[in-house]
């Protein structure tokens, strides 16, 4: 092991200019001091060793794998937060405004059409009083921005395209907040018209195409399953398996 004095004389350029006219005594006029703070200086550079202080500051004594993931933390953590307060709703100032309840109902209709029951819920959520929400109701049926007849025949056709039958409709519709008279009116007047049978004969053919050469077993009890989860009527379903399966 050399000491400071060889190591100086063998390395005479890392001595600092600061350190030509320091005292003996201070850091600088140690010739172990200078070589060591010099040292440092070359391998950290002072912009570098300012942004690890801050660095080391900020995030404590917390390891890597910590300090990678804290901020990350938070950023979901608040994520979350916004995503529970706009789930929640808002609550509105006065529950008895109604013009503020009734441009609350026509932004809900400008972005997808409703029936009242649905559009009724909605502002209820919101927090408006029910008397308020039946009076801004009542006014939208009135000028006809709310027609519930026209919505469910429009969700039968929806319906009937996606092969569904007259129990499966019905379901849909008033999971959709339709009321239940309106709904089955709906229903009944597709199934006067034969939406339904065409629907199931249309699965059938469906099914028919997909289970080519399978067990004649299989091949209705699949068809019967899908039949069943559309809410066909067994009785027709029982038709079309015998003629296409």
């Amino acid at each position: 092991m050399i000491s400071a004095e060889e190591f100086l004389s063998q390395h005479p350029a890392i001595e600092p200019a600061c350190a030509q006219n320091a005292p003996a005594g201070s850091l600088y006029g140690s010739d172990a001091g200078r070589v060591i703070i010099e040292a440092e200086q070359e391998t950290y550079p002072s912009s570098v060793h300012a942004r690890r202080t801050k660095a080391r500051a900020r995030h404590g004594n917390l390891p890597k794998n910590e300090r990678s993931y804290s901020g990350s933390n938070r950023v979901n953590a608040r994520r979350t937060t916004q995503s529970w307060s706009s789930s929640t709703g808002t609550t509105v100032d006065n529950p008895n405004d109604i013009d503020a309840c009734r441009e609350a109902a026509l932004r809900l209709l400008d972005a997808a059409p409703r029936p009242s029951g649905a559009l009724r819920e909605r502002l209820l959520g919101k927090g408006y009083d029910e008397t308020t929400v039946d009076a801004v109701v009542e006014r939208l049926q009135c000028v006809n921005l709310i027609d519930d007849e026209s919505y469910a025949q429009s969700a039968v056709r929806y319906c009937c395209g996606r092969l569904l039958g007259a129990r499966g409709t019905l379901m849909d519709l008033i999971r959709r907040g339709v009321d239940r008279e309106t709904a089955e009116r709906a229903v009944h007047q597709a199934d006067e018209q034969g939406a339904f049978e065409d629907a199931a004969w249309e699965l059938g053919r469906q099914y028919a195409r997909k289970t080519a050469g399978m067990d004649p077993v299989k091949r209705r009890q699949r068809f019967w399953s899908a039949g069943g989860r559309k809410g066909h009527n067994p009785e027709t379903l029982r038709r079309v398996a015998a003629e296409l399966l």
